[in-house]
């Protein structure tokens, strides 16, 4: 990355940055959107047992993934700060860290994922393709937990379009390994929604191999010798990956996590409906990928910015961001509307489950605007090291506004599973103005969090 000195030259850089990253999270959400609707294609309870996995999958993976974000403001800033020497033990903590949060995900799996599903009121085969296809997803936890280090590290040099590469080779695989073991192709057998968890695991452990080959043997992260010492597990530098990892990652759980508890909460209705919210919120999650890449690229240059002292640079990218992402909103809002039925049929084939997928596909409209917000600010704000409110401000919007609200109006009135809807669009709306005005509280003040980079 380079400073810069006019808005042409900062929509610039972003872009170049922003881009590949835009590409890459579509084709890791694609490796989800893929298992579901392809799944759906198999048949209907395959489309609701895996949805139902996946969802708890997401939640889970999002937030304690999300805690291993925090390697990319401590590089970008200690790049900023022109200390690349101290690059490669924080990396590499990093990494311990991330094998001890997969391991106790899958130890914790193993205990709870039962009691989960068996609280949830589902029909029996439902069930058991969605504790079949977690069972399957295990296998590529440990890889993928690592691979977030890794990406991190990528990107935070700003080499984003190494990151983009890499997906662009897994996602072919994905499909294909999908394909062969959904539907039982090639000497296979057949295993349904459930292929789609052991497609995943295989795609993860590729993708990590090759980003630890490609940091190992190209410029200019072997100039960072991330793999070339041997260091001890530094419990001192997993603290601060920590303070500045748990508040993203618990912003990033409580804002997953409520669409799986609202999946839960929808088990009482039949699996038409349980199949068409799920296919509904997996097209808005697919569409939410834009604000998100605009919130990572953000990380990345307000970090660089802030390391180098550049506070002024540091607030005109995160405004320039968040234009970007209302612009985008607007355009994808637009596409939504005209081709929802079109979008239902990538989903299923039943007429029922294309009926109630295109009507919630409406409300997903109202989603964007607000993620178009909040999502870029949360992005900026971690550049900033500013962490703490986000995750408080995320508690109080969804869990205590958004789902309680949604509740109510589900259970209380005639909306039925529309008034989750209601619930969560007023929650993202009440998140997205806090978070404003916490960007423009620590611009006016020009605080900075700055822990030690050592």
């Amino acid at each position: 990355m380079n400073k810069t000195n006019h808005k042409s030259q900062k929509v610039k850089q972003l872009l170049i940055i922003l881009i590949p990253i835009l590409i890459t999270q579509f084709g890791m959400f694609s490796m989800n959107f893929f298992d579901t609707a392809m799944s759906g294609q198999f048949g209907p309870k395959d489309l609701a047992g895996v949805a139902i996995g996946s969802s708890i999958w997401v939640a889970v993976f999002s937030g304690l993934s999300g805690i291993l974000l925090a390697v990319t403001p401590i590089v970008s800033q200690l790049i900023g700060a022109r200390k690349n020497d101290k690059v490669a033990f924080n990396v590499i903590q990093a990494i311990y860290l991330g094998l001890a949060l997969a391991v106790s995900v899958i130890l914790v799996g193993a205990v709870a994922l039962n009691p989960i599903l068996n609280s949830m009121s589902l029909e029996t085969e439902v069930k058991q393709i969605a504790h079949d296809y977690l069972v399957a997803l295990s296998f590529g936890i440990i890889p993928v937990f690592v691979y977030n280090v890794l990406r991190s590290f990528i990107d935070a040099l700003g080499k984003t379009k190494v990151s983009m590469m890499i997906t662009l080779m897994a996602l072919p695989l994905n499909i294909l390994f999908n394909y062969i073991l959904i539907f039982g192709k090639w000497g296979f057998p057949t295993l349904g929604g459930v292929g789609a968890g052991y497609a995943s695991a295989i795609t993860y452990w590729i993708i990590t191999i090759i980003s630890s080959f490609v940091i190992i043997k190209h410029q200019p992260f072997v100039n960072f010798n991330i793999f070339s010492n041997f260091y001890s597990i530094s419990l001192r530098k997993w603290k601060e990956i920590l303070i500045i990892g748990v508040p993203i990652g618990l912003a990033i759980f409580f804002e997953t996590s409520i669409f799986s508890a609202v999946t839960l909460l929808l088990s009482v209705f039949d699996t038409s409906t349980i199949a068409a919210y799920q296919a509904a919120m997996n097209f808005s999650s697919f569409l939410y990928m834009v604000p998100l890449s605009i919130s990572m690229a953000l990380t990345i240059v307000v970090g660089f910015e802030v390391g180098a002292d550049r506070l002024q640079d540091a607030k005109e990218y995160s405004w320039i961001g968040v234009g970007m992402a209302i612009a985008l909103a607007l355009i994808c809002g637009i596409i939504l509307l005209l081709f929802r039925d079109e979008i239902a049929r990538i989903y299923s084939t039943d007429d029922k489950v294309l009926q109630l997928t295109a009507h919630f596909l409406l409300y997903a409209l109202f989603f964007q605007l607000s993620d178009a917000i909040q999502a870029p600010i949360q992005g900026a704000l971690r550049g900033y090291k500013d962490v703490n409110a986000t995750f408080i401000m995320s508690l109080i919007s969804y869990w205590i506004i958004g789902l309680p609200l949604g509740y109510y109006l589900a259970n209380f009135t005639s909306l039925g599973p529309d008034g989750y809807w209601i619930g969560l669009i007023c929650g993202l709306a009440v998140g997205a103005t806090s978070l404003c005005g916490r960007l423009l509280f620590v611009q006016k003040k020009k605080f900075v969090l700055k822990p030690s980079l050592a």
